[in-house]
Order: structure tokens, then sequence, then C-alpha cells
């Protein structure tokens, strides 16, 4: 078996990035935190997720994300499967936070995209069926 435990992005302003993800993920807790040092730079560090899942967030990344409406290898979006679409944009609208993309008309799903502070794109999605060929159809 195969499973997804975490990804790991590198930030300018952890605490920003941070005040995102516990918007978006009111039940994730910070797991772990540290500091080290990343080829000669000091860097801080946060894990933050479930016992299981987990996104490690760390500090002091230069320059800017990929523009994601560009051609530049680089990572796209992170996906995320919710219960309640609407909760969670509420949420992250309290927090000051607005999508920037909503996804396509689609009877069995529904989704939305938010840019972190940190200029990574996550897509948030609600599903309204079981079925695995509803929940993929493409138009």
């Amino acid at each position: 078996m195969i499973k997804f435990e975490h990804a790991n992005l590198v930030v300018s302003d952890l605490d920003r990035t941070l005040a995102f993800l516990k918007a978006a993920f009111p039940d994730w807790k910070i797991r772990g935190k540290g500091s080290n040092d990343w080829y000669g730079k000091p860097r801080n560090w946060v894990h933050f997720g479930t016992a299981d899942n987990y996104i490690t967030l760390n500090d002091h990344g230069e320059g800017e994300n990929r523009d994601l409406k560009g051609h530049s290898t680089g990572l796209a979006h992170l996906g995320f499967v919710v219960d309640d679409l609407a909760s969670l944009v509420g949420r992250l609208d309290n927090s000051g936070f607005q999508p920037h993309l909503q996804g396509e008309d689609n009877p069995f799903r529904r989704n939305a995209y938010f840019m972190d502070p940190a200029g990574f794109e996550f897509e948030f999605v609600q599903y309204f069926s079981d079925i695995s060929t509803e929940r993929n159809m493409y138009s």
C-alpha cells in the first residue's frame, strides 16, 4: 500500500502561511516544530496536520513562487477533499482569504481555489456522490 503522508513547502513568512492553514484546517494542529541549518542558512520548520497527514512549512524562502498563469515547471496546486465547502470558504473569508477561482459547474462536485500567502494554490473540493464515475466525470 502507498499512502500520501505530507507535502513540504518553503515559504517566506511561516506565520502568515500558518494562519491560512489554520483557517482552512481548523482540526489540524502543530504536531512538531524546530529549527535547523539548511545548507548554511538557519531556518525554522513546522509540521501542521493530523497524526497521519501534514504539511511541513519551512521559513526563509527566497524569491517568488512560480506564476500559475505561466508555463514554468513546478507545483500547480495541492488538492483536498472537504465535507462542507461553504463552511471552509466562510472560515477563510473571515480570516481575510478569498477564493481566486471557482471550479466548473458540476452536479457531483464543487470546488474553490485559494492562494496562500506564500503563493501556493490550494484546491478544496466537496463531492456530492460516492460513485467514482460521477465524481470523476469531466465536461
